[in-house]
């Protein structure tokens, strides 16, 4: 399933980086890690999505409005690209679909039954708890 709303790569900015960890030499010399920057604001969403991206809680996500992933699961740097780019199409698509309104409904006649059945059970065992007299 694709989202309607994909992001071209002209909207996002890419940084190489060092990739932290272990890693032996290759990890020391070469960047292969990626930052990802997308500007919420300035992109070409839809004005609903970008107010639902402003709002969703996601430490990723700067006060600025700024998207910012960092991607070095890979040692090469296109799929590190790649993988960013799947994370971010991730946020978008998790704030794109809207949840069906919850409608309130009534507890069944049974239900209500058994549930004060049960209360009246405990009532009576602590009822007992009391003294002798």
């Amino acid at each position: 399933m694709r989202s309607a709303h994909l992001i071209s790569e002209t909207e996002v900015e890419f940084t190489a980086i060092r990739a932290q960890g272990a890693g032996g030499q290759n990890v020391n010399k070469v960047s292969s890690a990626v930052h990802l920057r997308f500007d919420i604001a300035a992109s070409s969403l839809p004005e609903h999505l970008r107010e639902r991206l402003l709002r969703l809680g996601d430490q990723r996500i700067s006060k600025d409005g700024i998207v910012v992933i960092k991607a070095q699961a890979f040692r090469s740097l296109e799929k590190n690209r790649a993988e960013a780019l799947r994370r971010l199409q991730a946020i978008i698509d998790s704030v794109s679909t809207t949840r069906k309104p919850r409608r309130p409904t009534r507890p069944t006649h049974g239900s209500v039954v058994r549930r004060l059945e049960g209360k009246a059970r405990r009532s009576a065992i602590k009822a007992n708890r009391g003294p002798v007299e």
